[in-house]
């Protein structure tokens, strides 16, 4: 992160998350990943994700990229798909309108997706404690996202590049930073540091 703050191609960088990136976005983060006594059905919770998507776009994610900041956003239209679509089953074209809908036709220009053994991603989130809703999901689940992810990123090679997550945070943060590194470089030319 340091290394993007300093780069001078960069106005300002915006880390921020879905859900819960607005206010708005922060209380239905909580209907969607505390465990509730009600279940939540899998058409709701897609319309509560397109929802809080709607007001993300439009409150936070525009207006700074109209001011030319950069935007790291933990989760996007591509979840959408993996978790909704191939984790809960929901038609595609249904996810793809809704996204649609939600962004006005926004789109992320990258997507770094962590892969990691469903078993073995559950397993880490079981070390750090409380697990929220879409963690308690069963291992089933857990696999069907993470082929959807593979799905997503063997359609759009340019765009969903996978980081192998089964390796010491070190390395993977150093992959992370040399994938960002590259594409600003695509994005705006040769490195240029402050």
């Amino acid at each position: 992160m340091a290394r993007l703050q300093s780069d001078n191609r960069v106005r300002q960088i915006i880390v921020t998350r879905e859900p819960g990136g607005s206010d708005l976005g922060a209380g239905i983060r909580q209907l969607l990943l505390n465990p509730a006594k009600e279940a939540i059905c899998d058409r709701a919770e897609l319309l509560l994700y397109a929802a809080d998507r709607a007001q993300h776009v439009e409150g936070l994610l525009r207006p700074h990229l109209a001011q030319g900041d950069m935007i790291l956003c933990d989760r996007f239209t591509d979840s959408t798909i993996a978790y909704q679509g191939y984790g809960r089953g929901l038609d595609r074209r249904l996810i793809d309108q809704l996204n649609q809908i939600a962004t006005g036709g926004l789109e992320s220009d990258l997507t770094i997706w962590l892969d990691l053994d469903a078993e073995l991603g559950l397993a880490r989130t079981q070390k750090r404690g409380a697990n929220d809703r879409i963690e308690q999901a069963d291992l089933a689940f857990h696999r069907r996202v993470q082929s959807g992810f593979a799905v997503l990123a063997a359609e759009n090679p340019d765009r969903v590049i996978s980081v192998d997550a089964d390796r010491s945070e070190l390395a993977v943060a150093e992959q992370i930073e040399a994938i960002l590194s590259q594409h600003l470089t695509r994005w705006y030319g040769g490195m240029s540091h402050s």
